[in-house]
């Protein structure tokens, strides 16, 4: 039996089932629109977890039932789609979302009708919900070791953040201008910060402008928080207009195999990206992974990346959860999944904390001409994932822990006082 499979088996030898009805697993993740080059394959993992789940037994003797949605790229949709699964398909749990703004759109849905939550994606931390488990990485987990390697590594000075207008990319520059200021003693001059649309295709004048800031004599890298298929026309124009990454490298939060998978990445190579987990990871679980993911797709080509791993762990947490608690009633499943710990993919372990985070490693990969990773620098252990940001005012004073008795999202701890909670 493969790793794979004795993870997803571990949680399918249950007891009785308590009733015949399936357990419904809502997938809410965008299959048409700019998100869709990085969505799609997130749902297709879902569902190739659940037919895993289902060979092993399902859960508890009960066969798990995917209902697929397509928000299509639309925020608002997002919203009504969450409310879709909840209040008419009465699913169990949603696995879902990408970017922060659609999850900003869903959360007041799913704390509204206490459902459950796993995203899956990186984002800007400042939020901590009983709803929502976070199985991608927080700030601490990515934005700070990436520009501490960038700095004590490389030899950057300078640094052009440049990123899709919405909540992720404008929040985690503004942890990351804080953090270069304070920590590392960087001047306000020598941090650029650029915003564009989503879709955003004309980057002729914004890669003109990174090349001059890089220009005025001192070590300069790009901070790339660009999100959807933007980053193709973007790493184009980077090529078109001869920035490689001896000259100025660029270290991206959104980019993984799949969006590469795209692209022409020869004039990319040597470029970075930082996140918790690359397909190049050489362990057996991995490997096993990948080969169920390939024959899954039947795609002897097809990748992995790090938020696929991220709806792994989360899908076998979830489940070990409700294993745990005998049900897969959401309270239940709340309470039951603090300090559940499951294989990550790097040969090593996630637990999901008290904050809804989970603990993760950090690794910094090169693009090679492949399209795959070398990875050049980790962490020596995992992290712990922080919901709440020690560089932002308002925030360094706050935890989240959502055990009994604080049951808060943001506690301030100097004042001794729960801002919301349940």
């Amino acid at each position: 039996m493969t790793l794979l499979a004795a993870a997803i088996a571990a949680t399918g030898t249950q007891a009785l089932a308590q009733d015949d009805d399936p357990i419904k697993v809502g997938i809410l993740h965008s299959l048409s629109g700019t998100m869709a080059i990085s969505e799609t394959v997130l749902k297709d993992t879902v569902e190739m977890l659940i037919e895993r789940q289902n060979e092993a037994g399902g859960l508890l003797g009960r066969e798990l039932e995917a209902v697929v949605v397509d928000p299509a790229s639309d925020w608002p949709l997002f919203a009504e789609k969450a409310r879709e699964l909840l209040a008419q398909e009465d699913v169990d749990v949603i696995f879902g979302n990408w970017t922060s703004v659609s999850r900003k759109s869903v959360l007041p849905v799913v704390e509204e009708l206490n459902g459950l939550l796993f995203y899956p994606v990186q984002y800007e931390g400042e939020e901590s919900s009983g709803n929502v488990f976070y199985t991608g990485a927080a700030p601490n987990q990515q934005a700070i070791p990436a520009v501490d390697y960038l700095i004590n590594e490389v030899g950057i000075e300078r640094f052009a953040l440049v990123g899709t207008d919405y909540v992720y990319p404008r929040t985690t520059n503004r942890i990351l201008n804080a953090y270069l200021q304070e920590e590392h003693g960087i001047a306000e001059d020598d941090i650029m910060v650029n915003y564009t649309p989503f879709g955003h295709s004309d980057w002729q004048n914004i890669v003109a402008e990174i090349r001059r800031f890089g220009e005025e004599g001192k070590r300069t890298a790009v901070v790339s928080t660009v999100n959807g298929d933007a980053n193709v026309p973007f790493y184009r124009e980077l090529a078109n207009q001869g920035i490689d990454a001896g000259d100025i490298p660029v270290v991206a939060f959104s980019v993984g195999e799949q969006e590469l998978s795209g692209i022409d990445t020869a004039p990319l190579v040597g470029h970075l990206a930082a996140w918790n987990y690359f397909m190049s990871v050489d362990t057996d679980a991995n490997y096993d992974f990948i080969d169920a993911w390939i024959e899954y797709t039947g795609d002897e080509m097809a990748v992995t990346n790090d938020p696929m791993e991220a709806h792994y762990i989360g899908f076998n947490m979830w489940a070990e959860a409700v294993r745990k608690a005998g049900s897969a009633e959401v309270d239940a499943v709340k309470e039951a999944i603090i300090g559940v710990t499951v294989p990550n993919l790097s040969g090593g372990y996630a637990a999901m904390m008290p904050n809804h985070h989970i603990t993760k490693p950090v690794l910094i990969g090169e693009i090679q001409d492949n399209g795959q990773f070398d990875i050049v620098w980790q962490t020596p252990s995992t992290v712990v994932g922080d919901a709440w940001s020690d560089y932002l005012p308002g925030s360094r004073d706050m935890i989240s822990d959502w055990r009994q008795p604080l049951v808060c999202g943001n506690y301030n701890v100097v004042e001794g006082s729960c801002g919301g909670g349940e």
